[in-house]
């Protein structure tokens, strides 16, 4: 692999509470990512990103960190996170972790001292803020989980800023001794051997000084990317409480840190009104972000040939210089087998046409199964998100169910009762099972993702003529080696000359 091995690269995301036990503890822990990292480099990937597994309470599983540089006992040992770099490494994979340093747990002891008083060491750095003069929150701001971004503090009589759950207080970049803490966390896990980071929300680190009240969004404006619809979250239009320009030197701070370590970094921005246009300022830029994923094949709307036409369309005029990476599933969204109501053979046509697209590629555990969304029962529910909007809005579970390895005791993942349930319908599509079919999706999958090690335009080259006639998808792929024509069906009828759902890869 090159030193930019990122540009075009494909990496595999684990969800380590779902991928291997093998404590007996029900969750999945490192040393089961170690022990499954041949099966991931036999995929063809060229990293894994590797979700949160950091000291925490688990109000949000782990993406409320009260230990940046500890690891959680329940996924076991520094010496096992030191055993995962050098496995994988040895493979010929690279390790991204999930860095999330937008917000803290409140049990973070940066957040105990910091309401502690108003006028200690560390009393500026969270967000802060006055009531109004009639004692409620200081702006009109919500929460992504629900309800006002506000959360009243006794100690202090004022009220801090969480754009997530209350239990995550958010970190205010702009004081400068919060950015260096960060930098510092970064170097430590680099200093480990880790070969980048996943950016969580990397729009949503600094916040308005003014705190200014959002303005409402339009009903017709409103898109369900990035939060249900379900979600009030959704009638604001974020200009005061995420997406600030002061971000851009921040994330050059952050590049300049990381870069003599020659480690590379995904955002995940997450804002459904500007989310090309951040993708270009942040990624369009040399000294930035390397790649970032938007949430325009993460949405609820199918995946027509017309519906990637129009994102390549408005990545043409908005993004020209950026380096989107491509993901149909994530530990946030609804498995897409199931959001778009996909058979075997539909799946296996968008896989080809994703492993095709220009830019990187992440894709989500047991996606390559071909696995559906699980459908729990309210009781067994564990997401916070879930729950709160329930039954409209059933969470985030459904995806984070356990990995399924074989026909044994829960698949295989854990011998004890997992901490979410195995679905029946996923043990008819292990990683066994398909191994020994040569038509399953798994092998499809490793077809594909070889398709793309294969033809260098695939990885790196231009994309043009994108055109959908009806149900017919085209591109082309080239770069100075190769062109190579790409014509898709994207539907369950003949069209084009094509048979459903059939791919066509043409050269020359």
């Amino acid at each position: 692999m090159t030193t930019e091995w990122w540009r075009g690269g494909i990496i595999y995301q684990i969800y380590p509470r779902s991928f291997q036990d093998t404590t007996g503890s029900g969750t999945g822990d490192l040393g089961g990512i170690a022990q499954r990292l041949p099966y991931v480099a036999s995929l063809g990937v060229d990293a894994v990103w590797i979700s949160p597994f950091f000291t925490s309470p688990m109000k949000d599983f782990g993406y409320d960190v009260s230990d940046y540089q500890g690891i959680d006992p329940i996924f076991g040992t520094m010496e096992d996170f030191d055993w995962l770099i050098a496995s994988a490494h040895e493979l010929g994979l690279k390790v991204i972790i999930d860095l999330v340093m937008s917000h803290t747990s409140d049990r973070h002891s940066w957040f105990r001292e910091s309401r502690a008083s108003r006028v200690g060491p560390k009393s500026d750095w969270y967000v802060w803020a006055d009531p109004k003069p009639d004692g409620t929150p200081p702006n009109n701001w919500l929460s992504m989980f629900g309800g006002s971004a506000w959360q009243w503090d006794a100690r202090r009589e004022q009220y801090y800023l969480h754009n997530f759950l209350s239990s995550q207080p958010d970190l205010n970049f702009h004081n400068p001794e919060v950015q260096q803490a960060l930098l510092d966390m970064a170097r430590f896990w680099l200093d480990r051997g880790v070969d980048g980071f996943r950016l969580d929300v990397v729009n949503y680190y600094f916040h308005d000084r003014q705190l200014r009240d959002n303005p409402p969004l339009a009903p017709e404006l409103r898109k369900a990317d990035t939060a249900p619809a379900v979600n009030p979250y959704n009638h604001q239009s974020h200009q005061f409480s995420k997406s600030q320009p002061e971000n851009v030197a921040f994330l050059e701070r952050f590049h300049q840190t990381i870069a003599p370590y020659g480690a590379s970094v995904v955002g995940e921005i997450g804002d459904s009104e500007r989310g090309l246009e951040l993708l270009e300022v942040y990624t369009g830029t040399p000294g930035r972000v390397q790649m970032s994923y938007v949430f325009d094949f993460l949405s609820g709307t199918d995946l027509t040939a017309a519906r990637i036409v129009d994102v390549f369309d408005r990545l043409t005029s908005q993004a020209p210089n950026a380096w989107p990476c491509w993901a149909m599933s994530n530990h946030d969204v609804v498995r897409h087998i199931t959001r778009w109501s996909v058979p075997d053979a539909a799946a296996k046509a968008y896989a080809t046409v994703l492993l095709c697209l220009r830019g990187s590629v992440c894709i989500y555990q047991g996606e390559e199964l071909g696995l559906p969304e699980a459908e729990l029962r309210h009781e067994e529910l564990r997401d916070p998100y879930g729950i709160e909007f329930w039954p409209e809005y059933k969470g985030r579970d459904g995806c984070r169910t356990p990995m399924v390895w074989d026909m044994g005791v829960n698949g295989g993942f854990s011998t004890s009762q997992p901490w979410l349930p195995v679905p029946h319908a996923h043990l008819q599509r292990t990683v066994v099972a398909q191994e020994a079919d040569a038509q399953s999706m798994l092998h499809h999958y490793r077809w594909a993702l070889g398709l793309r090690r294969k033809h260098s335009a695939l990885r790196g080259g231009t994309m043009t003529d994108v055109t959908a006639e009806g149900p017919v998808l085209s591109f082309r792929r080239m770069d100075d080696k190769q062109t190579l024509l790409i014509r898709a069906n994207l539907s369950d009828d003949e069209a084009g000359g094509l048979m459903p759902w059939q791919v066509q890869i043409i050269e020359g």
